[in-house]
């Protein structure tokens, strides 16, 4: 006797959440190495969302600890203990633009907390050109720019986040909206002139990270951080999605959306009348007829019931009711007799 044996198999892909349990990483590690490009992710078939590949945590968990260091993050004062230089000049050399953060989240008090990639800090450690800056004094011409107020961090984030969008969109069209998401809708609303690709666009933008319920002011300082706000920023995301739209368009028009079924068609003589109460459940479709539906008999309609006349007031109502009694019509009198 032949038996069966059944094989489970491993699904190809799995969920973020799963991943990140495997690899041994929090839910925010694997997002940030997800948008460093160090997780190799693909597009859920089913239409919800992006999968990670079995294969791409296989090769992974062959060099987790090398893979953890990688994608570690460090705040202010961790940064600057790794450069070896005091956490106020850290934050002059990222306010000047000199280090990109790599991700950032809220505070209690709703304040941007910006991390940087711990591997890059000690590359600009090592960097022979640079121990000047951590060494001696700052330049004149860099604080004098600290003096005007300037701070790149939002804008370098921007540009790191903006080409994580870019290497995930998928199509022509979804790389404008890409481009499209640093920039005011008031902004897009001038450059593209056609409603349709108007409105393609807005559709295609990318959310901010989520932080916090939408409409709640951590929510509102996320697309806040997300918005271009200097000038030249601006004008330099305005040329880049005039040219990505153009690459769309070589590419395909943008869809129209499909006419809406506003209700039934009006009635026309000659079509089956319309009923305004309710179907029964059990009842089928109506027959096709290409002229006035045929009348089928029904019940025998009962009479009207009598309607009684209404007691009125007055002389006259009293004398009708009066000749209408007995005591008019009979020849005995109702009335006792005197004895």
């Amino acid at each position: 006797m032949s038996g069966t044996i059944l094989t489970q198999t491993r699904p190809l892909t799995c969920a973020p959440s799963r991943a990140a349990r495997e690899l041994g990483l929090r839910r925010r590690e694997f997002d940030l190495a997800v948008h460093l490009g160090r997780i190799r992710t693909v597009p859920d078939e089913g239409g919800g969302g992006r999968r990670v590949p079995r294969t791409e945590i296989d090769r992974l968990l062959a060099r987790t600890d090398s893979f953890r260091e990688s994608v570690k993050a460090a705040g202010t004062a961790e940064s600057a203990a790794l450069m070896g230089i005091p956490a106020a000049r850290f934050t002059r050399f990222a306010r000047l633009g000199l280090i990109t953060p790599v991700t950032w989240y809220p505070n209690r008090y709703r304040a941007v907390v910006w991390l940087y990639l711990a591997e890059e800090l000690r590359r600009f450690t090592a960097d022979e050109r640079n121990t000047r800056l951590l060494t001696g004094r700052t330049p004149e011409e860099l604080r004098e720019l600290l003096r005007t107020g300037v701070d790149r961090r939002a804008r370098n984030w921007r540009g790191r986040h903006r080409g994580f969008l870019l290497r995930q969109a998928d199509g022509p069209w979804a790389r404008a909206g890409a481009v499209a998401a640093f920039l005011d809708p008031g902004e897009i609303d001038h450059l593209l002139t056609d409603p349709h690709e108007r409105a393609y666009v807005r559709t295609l933008r990318p959310a901010p990270p989520a932080h916090g319920a939408p409409g709640s002011p951590t929510a509102r300082l996320a697309e806040e951080l997300m918005t271009a706000d200097e000038p030249d920023e601006i004008d330099w995301l305005r040329s880049e999605l005039t040219q990505a739209v153009a690459a769309a368009r070589a590419a395909g028009p943008a869809p129209h959306p499909e006419p809406r079924n506003h209700g039934p068609a009006p009635w026309t003589p000659g079509t089956a009348p319309r009923t305004s109460g309710p179907t029964s459940q059990n009842s089928g479709p109506a027959p096709l007829t290409s002229g006035p539906a045929p009348r089928t008999p029904g019940p025998t309609p009962r009479p009207p019931h009598p309607v009684r006349p209404r007691a009125s007031r007055g002389l006259r109502d009293w004398l009708y009711r009066a000749l209408k009694s007995p005591s008019w019509t009979t020849e005995t009198s109702s009335r006792p007799s005197r004895s």
